[in-house]
């Protein structure tokens, strides 16, 4: 059996290639290079890129097999994520992988400013030594103010405490426990601006965020305050921050992201109150080893058909080990749940998970259970991150309820789907025993207990004797091979069903005269596909 492809488009650390293994065929293209990386996305399972590589509709297009776009560091400007998410295509970062990094940078912005660092420098390098033209200002007793008190941000109220600052922040999403534990004070973003020494901006570039910090924000500000952005081009309004600048209503500005890349105008980074740095932000070898081995991890999950954490285009998270076990079985039950459903069209899904696994995040499960439903019923490739996205455009509610409560298992999911006409269908499952087996433990409200296999036909019909031999010779004169069997009624005489495990597919021909057969009023073939 061959490798699955890992397509390395740009240059990664060595700790990259050793965290991916040898279970690959790791293969290498210049990404900035659109033909040879089309070509070369072909046949690929996963793709690795940093910002030089664009992962867009096209991309996506070329190949059947693409399951990973993984980026080695934070931002996703470079990727289509929309178009991944329909394509079927998880979509990995590293968002943890560079916050020292920029913490640290935005630090040094903020003492560059303070101290007219690079300035002095290039002042002393050029042969002068003009020590009154560069006096600065301390930190000690300032205010510093943090737009954004994320990750980052923490990282930066934790180091400015040691230089005896106060710290205000504006984050409408923190709060005020947070915001005490972090010895930070809460203010409001005209606040902030008002009060602030030094202002360092850690926001998402959202259509919200992009120009947040404009001329009215500017002019609030005092005229010997700095600000300083480390974290996306276009927060802040660059022509208005050049004619602030320019004209003195605040002091100085630490840039190291613009909104275009490199800069296509010097009417700001060549003011003499600017310190600017080329997006330095993850570039520290240890960032951008964290990075890529982080990613390397989320691509070797992904490719096992594991959720991963750091996707940003599903609905991961930590999984707990004694959750996981159950992903599989319940996107199995999607399947089955499918197949007894028939050609009904399914307007609500719900999954019922009862036991001791009330107590984890079982939240996988809706994920697993939509994934297994439309397993055999749409012709692209299904996965966690397209799944809800298929069920949202076929108008298909999903709910996730737990209990503690499991009357006769340790643990059972069950999946309750409802068809448009009202009817409804119903399968449970469990992980029985110390070997962990995948049994389906009801259907239709019938109680049961079959392993899982590969094929099973599932048969309502009414009982009556002799409908054993009745259906076994059929299959039998068809050469299929029956593995095991059982059978459930509610009462003699009354409903039944039976649950055949067969070695083999069942011809439709045939099912059909098993059907004629026994009379039966629905018999339905389950083809279990293995994720």
């Amino acid at each position: 059996m061959s490798k699955p492809v890992v397509l390395i488009a740009e240059e990664l650390s060595p700790a990259t290639v050793e965290a991916l293994g040898t279970d690959f065929d790791i293969r290498s293209v210049d990404g900035t290079d659109r033909s040879a990386l089309l070509a070369a996305l072909a046949d690929a399972d996963a793709v690795l890129i940093r910002s030089a590589t664009q992962i867009d509709a096209e991309a996506l297009a070329v190949s059947s097999r693409l399951k990973v776009v993984a980026r080695a560091g934070v931002g996703l400007d470079n990727v289509d994520i929309k178009a991944a998410t329909e394509a079927g295509v998880m979509v990995v970062n590293a968002p943890t992988s560079n916050i020292i990094s920029a913490a640290e940078l935005t630090i040094g912005h903020i003492l560059s400013l303070a101290r007219q660092i690079p300035a002095a420098h290039a002042s002393l390098a050029a042969g002068e030594w003009k020590r009154s033209k560069y006096t600065g200002v301390e930190l000690y007793e300032k205010t510093v103010g943090i737009i954004g008190l994320g990750r980052i941000g923490a990282l930066i109220t934790a180091r400015l405490q040691a230089f005896g600052v106060e710290v205000i922040a504006y984050d409408p999403y923190v709060t005020p426990a947070r915001a005490q534990q972090l010895g930070v004070r809460l203010a409001t973003l005209d606040e902030l601006l008002e009060q602030s020494d030094f202002i360092t901006i850690h926001m998402p570039k959202t259509p919200e965020t992009t120009g947040m910090i404009g001329t009215e924000q500017l002019a609030r500000m005092k005229s010997s305050a700095f600000i300083v952005n480390v974290a996306r081009g276009g927060l802040i309004d660059e022509a208005a921050l050049a004619d602030a600048l320019a004209r003195g209503v605040i002091a100085g500005a630490g840039l190291d992201v613009f909104s275009s890349e490199p800069p296509a105008d010097d009417a700001l980074t060549s003011l003499p109150n600017v310190v600017v740095t080329p997006h330095l932000g993850a570039s520290t070898h240890e960032a951008q080893e964290k990075a890529g081995v982080s990613v390397a991890k989320s691509v070797r999950l992904a490719l096992e058909g594991e959720l991963v954490p750091d996707a940003v285009n599903v609905a991961g998270g930590i999984i707990d080990p004694f959750v996981r076990p159950g992903i599989t079985l319940v996107e199995k039950l999607g399947q089955v749940l499918a197949a007894v459903a028939g050609h009904g069209a399914l307007t609500d899904l719900e999954v019922d998970v009862r036991g001791e696994l009330a107590a984890y995040d079982v939240s996988v499960y809706r994920l697993a259970a939509l994934k297994g439903y439309f397993t055999n019923l749409v012709t692209e490739n299904v996965s966690y991150v397209n799944a809800p996205l298929l069920a949202e455009q076929r108008g298909i509610a999903s709910s996730l309820n737990v209990s503690e409560e499991s009357k006769d298992y340790r643990n059972t999911t069950t999946l309750r789907g409802v068809l448009s006409d009202g009817t409804s269908v119903e399968v449970a499952g469990t992980l029985a025993g110390t070997k962990m087996t995948e049994k389906i433990v009801g259907l239709n409200g019938y109680d049961i207990e079959v392993p899982i296999g590969e094929h099973h036909i599932v048969m309502f019909y009414t009982d009556r004797p002799g409908i054993v031999a009745v259906y076994g010779k059929e299959f039998g004169e068809a050469g299929i091979n029956i593995a095991g069997m059982q059978i459930a009624r509610r009462s003699a005489g009354g409903q039944a069903l039976s649950i055949i495990t067969v070695d083999s597919p069942v011809p439709d021909d045939v099912l059909e005269r098993v059907r004629v057969a026994t009379d039966a009023d629905e018999v339905r073939e389950i083809d279990i596909v293995e994720a």
